[in-house]
């Protein structure tokens, strides 16, 4: 870090004059949550309030296209879909559903034009087989490989116990060699830069801080509601709801793994809600802090362009709702 850059951390406050705290990387973020999520895209940022999401994509010429869609949460079309738990199954469900359609807006606003102007649009095929084979290859790595694995020294372990600490350890194990992996890859890093422009952003606006690129990028970039820590907190988690499972036949284990993922989801959805909301406590930061220094693999430092973008998106939901006026929303968003 320069002394240029520390000493204007050091100095910052948001413009209403508020003092906000700092994560371990010594930038700023906001003392409370404001129902604002978030998502990097390709060349973008998908903001989501409670009632809209937009996006907003730099295309190949530079020019930076906007697109939004209204949204009629699932939290609001039931009550029973508010009930704790349950409440973050949905969420996540809703949350994949925007993310999927966001990426998809994104990846049609880099394709080239032909000889007569027009753009080919990736087909929905596309993105449905897309969508079926990430979450393939995400239950089947993090969830079915770790507990076959296990079961291949389950009668040398001959203890419940060793069974399912071995299998939560290896699973932790997996999940963070492939956020290193992937960090690793070039084609990837412009991504983790708009992922750091998002949650820049929403601290800056959670902070009440004037929305422009030289305020934001005095906050972190990391932030306690990020979906990596939420994936580390399922992680962990898992090793003890599985606990009680025991030692059934090996086809009752990965049928366990795959049938708890939503319970797993659902309670670690609760914590890092809790999390947020309780970001003051030294404690709560301490519990959080593996999450956070997971995210210095998942973002990097945005330029004012990238910043301004995140900006775009965010403005384009603000300009049909405020968020900050919600107060205690029953939304469950997660940044």
């Amino acid at each position: 870090m320069s002394p240029e850059v520390g000493s204007q951390r050091a100095e910052a406050v948001s413009s209403n004059g508020a003092d906000p705290l700092r994560m371990p990387d010594g930038a700023l973020v906001a003392k409370r949550d404001a129902p604002v999520g978030g998502q990097a895209v390709l060349e973008g940022v998908m903001m989501r309030g409670v009632s809209t999401w937009a996006v907003a994509v730099r295309n190949p010429e530079g020019q930076v296209e906007l697109s939004s869609e209204p949204l009629v949460p699932w939290a609001k079309r039931h009550r029973l879909w508010r009930v704790p738990v349950l409440r973050g199954v949905v969420a996540l469900g809703e949350s994949l559903k925007i993310g999927f359609r966001a990426l998809a807006i994104s990846a049609n606003a880099q394709m080239e034009a032909d000889d007569e102007g027009e753009k080919e649009e990736i087909g929905g095929w596309v993105w449905g087989l897309t969508i079926v084979l990430s979450l393939a290859l995400s239950i089947g790595l993090f969830f079915v490989v770790p507990v076959g694995l296990t079961s291949l020294i389950k009668d040398q372990l001959g203890s419940p116990f060793l069974f399912w600490l071995i299998e939560g350890l290896l699973r932790t194990g997996i999940f963070i060699g492939y956020i290193v992996a992937i960090s690793r890859l070039p084609d990837l890093r412009r991504v983790f830069e708009y992922h750091g422009a998002e949650h820049k952003t929403i601290s800056c606006y959670e902070a009440e801080d004037e929305l422009v690129p030289a305020r934001a990028k005095l906050y972190s970039r990391l932030h306690p509601r990020c979906g990596t820590s939420f994936l580390l907190i399922v992680m962990v988690l898992a090793i003890f709801v599985f606990a009680p499972i025991g030692l059934p036949a090996w086809y009752w284990l990965v049928a366990s793994r795959i049938l708890g993922i939503p319970l797993i989801a659902g309670l670690s959805y609760e914590v890092i809600k809790w999390a947020g909301k309780n970001r003051r406590k030294r404690w709560v930061r301490a519990v959080m802090w593996p999450g956070l220094m997971l995210q210095n693999l998942t973002t990097r430092e945005p330029d004012e362009e990238q910043l301004a973008v995140a900006i775009a998106a965010l403005e384009k939901v603000l300009a049909e709702e405020t968020p900050l006026a919600e107060g205690e929303s029953p939304i469950e968003i997660v940044a």
